[in-house]
């Protein structure tokens, strides 16, 4: 039997919920596909958010024959078939090209595409649930407009969820109701994807009396839905959000984040994002954080899942509340552009193992800073052409101003 989302799939825009940003009155989409030219147009984001529902209330408005590809199992040959068919009475009012995952193409086969889509005998739509500008070929992208479909709110969800509870109840002849607490349920169980959570519903349905208790709901949820994919680009945005809110001394958001990532089964990426983190954001300011994460990040590994989400909660809390320092990170970024713009080939010869460069001829001697009072003395130690360089700049936190002073009051005695 055909899933319930497809039976209840829009028709119009009317019908789709969420995504009022593109496909409200005054929504750019909206207004786009009823311009008299229909442009080259790549939907982006999660599954389950209406990308293909708008591709077809597309097609059947522009009047165009519409054509399906799934790029997960498509290839050349299926493309060929599809550009050859232009030159038919089919495509004598244009062919609209529906292309679903469009990330999974190669750049030989979307290049392929690329002759037709500039003389106008077809007209893409494709649709991806990963950043475009990552995996789709730049002369393609640089001939469509870029439209994000963003996961739905719960209001929407719920919203679709009564209309499709409407429809089962018309479906069967029933008058099932949903407490309040199973349409809940229901509606975050799909994490913003409305396919999951209306195919529970029919799940739920069909396994209740008259009223749909969050009990029923929840013995066909065996957990929520999430959009996680450890090699796709929501991985590397919660990733991102995790750093970004230990950077910014947000605690909450840090343990938020890391049990997204850790309920998707990933360990391994947020053990080694807290060790980069505790060098590239905590660094000088409390050079202990890394010794501390490494411990606990060893601990989680020992343990496995579900237990070491605890040290690893107790590691992102005490990055998040620790002091900031970026300045070592700034010192090797500094000193990495030097040395690809082709700075610094030769070091002072002081600094080499061989001294000697003649009979009896000594240039350069090292001195050995042991030998000097307070193990310090002036000398060159980077190449000429890069002597005056500073690379690091000292933070304006207690640890690193002590080191600072240090370094000032060292040289300051040595040169008396």
């Amino acid at each position: 039997m055909t899933p319930l989302a497809e039976r209840l799939r829009p028709v119009t825009f009317d019908d789709v919920v969420g995504q009022e940003h593109i496909l409200s009155d005054k929504g750019a989409l909206r207004k786009i596909v009823s311009s008299p030219v229909l442009p080259n147009m790549i939907f982006y984001g999660p599954s389950g958010t209406g990308k293909t529902t708008v591709a077809n209330i597309i097609a059947k408005n522009a009047g165009m024959t519409l054509k399906k590809l799934n790029a997960t199992i498509a290839g050349t040959k299926d493309i060929k078939e599809v550009l050859a068919e232009t030159d038919t009475l089919f495509g004598m009012d244009g062919i609209l090209l529906f292309i679903d995952e469009i990330q999974y193409l190669n750049k030989r086969q979307q290049q392929t595409l690329l002759e037709f889509i500039e003389d106008g005998r077809i007209t893409l739509i494709a649709s991806t649930t990963e950043n475009p500008y990552f995996y789709i070929y730049k002369a393609i992208l640089s001939r469509s407009t870029v439209f994000e479909f963003k996961p739905l709110g719960h209001s929407a969800v719920k919203k679709a969820l009564l209309r499709a509870l409407d429809f089962l109840n018309s479906e069967n002849g029933t008058s099932k109701t949903l407490s309040e607490g199973a349409l809940t349920a229901l509606s975050v169980s799909g994490g913003g994807d409305l396919r999951a959570s209306i195919n529970a519903l029919e799940l739920a349905f069909h396994t209740s009396d008259e009223v749909i208790e969050e009990e029923s709901a929840a013995s066909v949820l065996q957990r929520n839905y999430m959009s996680f994919d450890r090699d796709g680009d929501c991985h590397y945005e919660l990733l991102s959000a995790l750093q970004k809110s230990i950077r910014g001394s947000d605690e909450n958001a840090a343990v938020f984040y890391l049990a997204k990532l850790l309920e998707g089964g990933d360990l391994i990426s947020p053990c080694r994002r807290l060790l980069v983190i505790a060098s590239e954001d905590i660094g000088l300011a409390y050079p202990m954080a890394a010794v501390i994460v490494k411990s606990l990040v060893d601990s989680a590994l020992q343990l496995g899942l579900p237990e070491a989400r605890i040290p690893l909660a107790e590691a992102a809390i005490l990055l998040a509340t620790a002091p900031k320092s970026n300045s070592a990170y700034m010192a090797i970024a500094a000193a990495n552009e030097d040395i690809t713009r082709g700075l610094g080939q030769d070091m002072p010869s002081r600094l080499k193992n061989n001294h000697y460069f003649g009979e009896g001829d000594k240039k350069d001697p090292y001195l050995y800073p042991h030998d000097y009072p307070y193990h310090w003395v002036e000398q060159q130690y980077l190449p000429d052409d890069l002597k005056n360089r500073v690379y690091y700049h000292f933070g304006d936190n207690k640890t690193e101003r002590a080191a600072e002073e240090y370094k000032k009051t060292i040289r300051e005695k040595a040169k008396k």
